[in-house]
């Protein structure tokens, strides 16, 4: 049964492929896990992608088996293991997504944020640096990524975006701000 399911899965099909996922998850990932682990290495995208895809419905994941994806070749299953880690969120994650909110692929990087927010307030401290080190396209998902989760150590960093060039920055630094029920405008005179 396993064999049928995997030949279904990199059958080239997203039809039947898609359909495969579901019974792939019920044989339990004790049974299926081994066998994906090798798709992975696949030098196909779509068979890496399908893998992830199979691996990110396993209920109890472990998330370390997305997290290498983050930096796969192919920007397709990069935002697959992407979104696998907003349903499986960890700690044990947060490095490697807060690389991801720079990856060039912007569906990728915003995967990657939302998985972030996933995770809450453990990704706060992290968050924060990238607002500190980080090119413009990263800051704005980090300052989303806080916006989100709400912690009040971003009180003072989101005060200090309203005064930034970018709209968008200043968007999400206000949100999390309303959110956090610091209601005030804040300009810089």
């Amino acid at each position: 049964m396993l064999e049928a399911l995997l030949v279904e899965l990199t059958s080239g099909d997203d039809a039947r492929a898609e359909s495969a996922v579901p019974r792939l998850a019920a044989l339990g990932k004790e049974t299926v896990i081994p066998s994906l682990r090798g798709l992975l290495d696949s030098p196909e995208a779509d068979i890496r992608w399908w893998a992830a895809r199979t691996l990110a419905s396993l209920p109890s994941l472990d998330p370390g088996l997305l997290l290498p994806l983050l930096s796969d070749a192919a920007p397709e299953v990069r935002q697959c293991a992407a979104l696998g880690l907003c349903s499986h969120p960890s700690a044990a994650g947060i490095p490697a997504l807060i690389r991801a909110l720079s990856d060039p692929d912007n569906l990728a990087a915003d995967l990657a944020a939302r998985a972030l927010i996933a995770v809450g307030e453990p990704a706060t401290e992290s968050l924060l640096a990238v607002l500190k080190e980080a090119g413009q396209p990263a800051r704005i998902l980090a300052m989303r990524a806080l916006a989100e989760i709400a912690d009040p150590r971003a009180i003072r960093p989101m005060i200090e975006a309203m005064s930034e060039e970018s709209a968008m920055l200043q968007y999400w630094a206000e949100t999390g701000l309303e959110r956090l029920g610091v209601n005030m405008l804040y300009v810089k005179p």
